[in-house]
């Protein structure tokens, strides 16, 4: 007597991605999508505010706003343009990024493959402390002890590098871009140190190992396993301190003797950013001038956002960053 064989039960299928069939779940789909929704409601709001202010303001300006070098947003007929401020945020951002972003990749390896761990713990520690410290006490060190000792730096600049014009240096203090510069990387060290330094920790345990077995040294091992898995981990670490450099307020403005000019040498004093003039002129300005300063603000919210997009951007082209195939 024959038997039929029965069907085996089909495995259970996993549920659609995005569904939330236990209540826990829906709270959770439902806050996450709230949340989401209200970060971009906040963004266009504010897109929004700048964007009608800055309008009224270059309705009544009568210079170019994008190449003019003068800001005197309080004057009849008034005249203002961010040449100047653009130039001095994106070149003190740059030398800040330079400057800070290998030594801070240099700190988290050494935090986190080489350092024995009763001097990577503490180390760790004083890099959190660095972050703590207010944007004020930052500026003040740098008027006070970093602008008087930077003079015998900048002649030795001059004595080798003065030809190129872009280092020359004619004396006086030194609050110039450069300042600004050294002090925002110092101020941005801690934040690409520790985001870094977490993503190296995270990095495949069984890769560095295999490496290891197979022969390679140290330093193989970070270049091969360690810095392809982080890659990502840094840009956006990078791009975190770059963020900070480009609306560091109180330290510019503590640090930088502003004037509308764009000097060739980075050494020489003068110059301006975006958060600084807002700070310095916020207080004095009229209703016109409060209005341009919004301008300002319009531009560098639009900076930082392509700042962010061309990160986004630079981590999804290459399918490595991710993190991925490691």
């Amino acid at each position: 007597m024959d038997i039929a064989p029965t069907a085996s039960a089909a495995p259970p299928q996993p549920p659609p991605r995005g569904s939330a069939n236990r209540p826990g779940d829906r709270v959770f789909l439902g806050l996450s999508k709230g949340s989401g929704i209200t970060l971009l409601v906040i963004m266009a709001a504010i897109a929004v505010f700048l964007t009608w202010r800055a309008v009224i303001a270059l309705a009544e300006n009568e210079g170019n706003f994008f190449t003019t070098f003068e800001w005197n947003a309080n004057a009849n007929p008034p005249v203002f343009g961010i040449a100047v401020l653009a130039f001095g945020t994106v070149v003190s951002s740059i030398i800040a990024m330079v400057l800070a972003v290998p030594v801070a990749v240099g700190i988290a390896l050494f935090i986190s493959h080489y350092a024995p761990r009763r001097l990577a713990t503490p180390l760790a520690y004083v890099v959190d402390l660095l972050a703590a410290v207010p944007s004020i006490v930052y500026g003040l060190w740098g008027a006070l002890f970093l602008v008087p000792h930077l003079t015998g730096l900048y002649q030795w600049f001059d004595d080798y590098l003065g030809w190129t014009g872009v280092l020359s240096y004619e004396g006086g203090a030194a609050r110039s871009l450069f300042t600004v510069g050294i002090l925002l990387a110092i101020m941005i060290l801690p934040i690409v140190t520790n985001v870094s330094r977490e993503v190296f920790k995270q990095s495949p345990k069984m890769q560095e190992e295999a490496a290891l077995a197979l022969g390679a040294t140290r330093w193989e091992v970070i270049k091969m396993a360690v810095l392809p898995f982080g890659r990502s981990g840094v840009i956006s670490a990078s791009m975190l301190g770059l963020g900070r450099a480009l609306g560091e307020t109180m330290a510019v403005a503590t640090v930088l003797s502003p004037s509308p000019e764009i000097n060739l040498s980075l050494l020489d004093p003068g110059g301006g950013t975006f958060a600084q003039n807002i700070a310095a002129g916020f207080k004095e300005a009229g209703d016109l001038g409060r209005d341009a300063l919004i301008a300002s603000g319009l531009v560098l919210f639009v900076i930082t956002l392509l700042v962010n997009g061309a990160a986004r951007m630079i981590i999804a082209r290459r399918k490595e960053y991710s993190g991925a195939n490691a």
